[in-house]
């Protein structure tokens, strides 16, 4: 059994820092090449696990090939175009002009019911109103409303928003995240007076605190347990 756990520990923390290393685009969608790699790790990680006898490198040694291959072909895809087509391929215009196109809805295999199915995603219902729908290579559907269609913005309608910039987190779950605190310009003093002043006692008492560069304040105390 201890086996066992130790080998777990040694491949999990394998695979967690090579995903760190191919980066975080990877992490939020998959291409070809990447889903490839993905379902090999599957199944080669599990191999010296189930089997105690295999030696860990022959489990270990295959993972970093596959990392590596994946690294190398996505720097040289970086700096070729038709080798990303070629791995990649190319966008696809399923909806252009307001008109489907149905030879790129076959070509890709995209039902008229999957079609709907992610306009409703977007919340879109009507699919007149969509000016353009591309289905990118990473298999993701992005919507274009015709400009009549698309929410009105304060720049049309010329009005002036103040811009309170972006709002950090300064407590999360009773943490206070000092360099937050630093980056805002404030400290520990500010901080313990803002929480007084809501009638807590301690960062513990808080949920979530967040601030933005013009000191507005987000406020959730934590729910007390029944």
């Amino acid at each position: 059994m201890a086996i066992i756990l130790v080998r777990t520990f040694i491949i999990y923390f394998a695979l967690v820092a090579a995903m760190r290393l191919l980066g975080k685009r990877q992490l939020g969608e998959l291409e070809l090449s990447e889903l490839v790699v993905a379902v090999l790790v599957a199944d080669i990680a599990v191999n010296p696990l189930q089997d105690i006898g295999m030696p860990l490198i022959y489990g270990l040694a295959p993972l970093l090939v596959l990392f590596c291959c994946e690294i190398l072909v996505s720097g040289l895809a970086l700096k070729s175009l038709r080798l990303r087509r070629l791995l990649y391929g190319l966008p696809s215009m399923i909806i252009e002009k307001g008109k489907i196109a149905q030879r790129e809805m076959q070509k890709n295999r995209f039902t008229p019911d999957e079609l709907a199915q992610e306009l409703r995603i977007q919340g879109i219902m009507d699919i007149s109103s969509v000016e353009y729908a591309i289905l990118e290579t990473n298999g993701q559907l992005n919507i274009i409303l015709y400009p009549a269609e698309q929410p009105v913005t304060a720049k049309q309608m010329q009005v002036d928003v103040p811009d309170g910039g972006f709002f950090s987190i300064v407590i999360s779950d009773g943490r206070v995240l000092t360099d937050n605190l630093t980056r805002l310009g404030l400290d520990r003093r500010w901080l313990e007076k803002e929480l007084r002043r809501r009638g807590a006692d301690g960062p513990k008492r808080v949920y979530l605190m967040m601030v933005n560069d013009d000191g507005e304040i987000y406020y959730a105390a934590k729910e007390q347990r029944a």
